[in-house]
């Protein structure tokens, strides 16, 4: 018989209990705000808290004060974000930004009395994408907001947003939880102990992006292509390094995600380097791990790991991808393991 505590609180959500019991104590209580912005970086279950709490706000049969029972068909309209009185609004996939056309629109419906519920939602998800005039043509809702309206923010931090924004909010900064408690987790959700201990460790405490991982086999894919990588290019020459650098910046968003990959990565190699106990991220690369954080001092493994940050940050700035390309792999050390 498993004797394992459960891992779920109230909301039967998984993990941010500190964020569950503010909320819900704001229901009970009835000192809702009228914004609330969560913050955290992706996969770290944002979207997910921003339903339920949409599911407690709006729930007409509660299983306690500030509970949403989950299985009325509000609760299962409002999960599946088709509720009538809940308006999503993201990025569309084809665009670059959230452009201030879609932000008028929410505007002008969250006017409108609720349909059938007691308030209007709206979630704005990945509100970082939103270029600055969408940005602003939200204020006015945000410091006048309707009596009858809640908005639900999410973004990867408030830096990213303007800081009116920000001040008209109840922030909400859902940190990386423990390795073990996603491994846990992960278990739960019937992966068998190597998956879990792989997946949880890729996450960096983030419960939605290691599940979200261990069901995509073409980005595990791209994942072992991108690393396996590595290694030939540290004892590739220049003109083989500029050639990579050619193909690889061609697909814009490819670029970015082997960027992010690469940089997860020499965090590890620093980590190796400095002989430090915190965990690894990619444990299925242990052993290049240690022997590029033999073969490398500390500072090179910095120095490749703080290049790759800034390339991120460039390439969201439109900078010259090939260019950018070529500078990040020029500058890697030269090795041959």
């Amino acid at each position: 018989m498993d004797t394992t505590p459960p891992i779920l609180n109230p909301w039967k959500i998984f993990g941010h209990d500190w964020a569950v019991t503010m909320l819900q104590q704001h229901l009970a209580h009835d000192s809702l705000r009228h914004a609330y912005l969560l913050t955290g970086p992706a996969g770290i279950g944002r979207r997910t808290l921003a339903l339920r709490l949409a599911q407690a706000i709006n729930c007409p049969t509660p299983a306690a004060p500030g509970v949403p029972c989950q299985t009325c068909r509000t609760c299962q309209q409002i999960a599946a974000e088709k509720h009538i009185d809940l308006m999503v609004l993201r990025r569309p996939e084809d665009k670059k930004d959230l452009t201030v056309e879609p932000i008028r629109e929410l505007t002008r419906l969250l006017v409108l009395k609720p349909f059938a519920s007691q308030f209007k939602i709206a979630l704005l998800l990945n509100f970082e994408d939103a270029n600055s005039s969408a940005q602003n043509a939200l204020l006015k809702t945000l410091e006048e907001a309707p009596a009858h309206v809640r908005l639900l923010l999410t973004a990867n931090n408030p830096e990213q947003l303007l800081p009116t924004i920000v001040s008209r909010c109840e922030i909400l900064r859902l940190r990386p939880l423990p390795i073990p408690s996603v491994i846990e987790f992960l278990t739960r959700q019937g992966l068998n102990p190597e998956q879990a201990h792989l997946f949880g460790h890729l996450s960096g405490g983030r419960p939605g992006y290691a599940l979200q991982l261990s069901q995509n086999q073409k980005q595990l894919a791209f994942r072992a292509e991108k690393l396996a990588d590595i290694r030939p290019l540290l004892s590739a020459k220049r003109r083989e390094r500029m050639a990579y650098a050619e193909i690889l910046a061609k697909d814009k968003e490819s670029f970015h995600q082997t960027l992010l990959l690469w940089l997860s990565f020499w965090r590890d190699v620093m980590l190796c380097a400095a002989r430090s106990s915190a965990p690894l991220a990619n444990i299925d690369q242990a052993d290049l791990l240690e022997t590029l954080g033999e073969a490398l001092p500390l500072h090179s493994a910095r120095l490749v790991t703080e290049s790759l940050e800034q390339a991120i940050e460039r390439l969201e700035n439109n900078i010259n991808a090939r260019l950018l390309a070529e500078v990040i792999l020029l500058d890697w050390p030269k090795l041959t393991l």
